[in-house]
């Protein structure tokens, strides 16, 4: 017990410490830093771009998303290129993503821990792991997962700075661009596509909701 105890004080200490660098740090300064070390200097990933000078354009456009269309023309190359283009940029955007749900969480775990059914379960024997996953984590499963699908509509049009460092072509920097050169029509386009996928996340967290709470049913 007092074994699992500090191994899990460990392993929060850990999961604060990425939460604080992922949700304080500019995600430009991230993206920059990313390009550096990984691109720069040990090589693993690709750089800006989605796809490398010798694979660009070489690939016939069907769906206008490069690793698909890679995928359809049966050119490998390409698409180990293109695959390494979008790992680092991905894993930017995913990781701000993780550090604010990995912030609520635990937010939401140490409310639910300090309640008197949690103390109720230790003392009638439960092990810890049953405690956390089948009572505490059951019960913030509802308020989770509004934040889950909020982080993933937010990458939608929150992503600007990361599109511009990258030089992805994405809807945030289309919908910048398109500001910039007053085009409003390709602006409300733009929110409107936005609009309909947070109103889709939303739905589709609402019908979850039965799911996981059958109170709300």
């Amino acid at each position: 017990m007092i074994a699992a105890a500090r191994r899990g004080g460990w392993i929060d200490q850990i999961a604060r410490v990425v939460a604080l660098v992922g949700y304080s740090m500019p995600i430009f300064w991230l993206g920059l830093m990313g390009l550096l070390v990984f691109y720069g200097m040990l090589g693993w990933v690709g750089g800006p771009g989605r796809q490398g000078i010798l694979y660009d354009g070489m690939t016939t456009e069907v769906t206008g998303m490069v690793l698909v269309d890679t995928l359809i023309a049966g050119d490998w190359g390409a698409f180990k290129d293109a695959f390494s283009h979008i790992i680092l940029p991905a894993s930017l955007l995913g990781y701000f993503s993780l550090a604010y749900i990995s912030r609520m969480t635990r937010s939401f775990m140490l409310e639910q821990l300090g309640g008197e059914y949690i103390l109720t379960a230790r003392v009638k024997g439960l092990s810890e792991t049953r405690v956390i996953w089948g009572h505490a984590f059951r019960n913030i499963a509802v308020p989770l997962l509004t934040v889950i699908a909020l982080s993933f509509a937010t990458l939608l049009e929150g992503s600007v700075l990361t599109e511009i460092i990258f030089s992805w072509p994405g809807i945030g920097q289309y919908i910048t661009k398109a500001m910039l050169a007053g085009d409003m029509n390709a602006v409300l386009g733009g929110t409107v596509v936005i609009g309909t996928c947070f109103i889709g996340l939303n739905l589709l967290s609402d019908l979850l909701y039965r799911l996981l709470d059958p109170r709300s049913q």
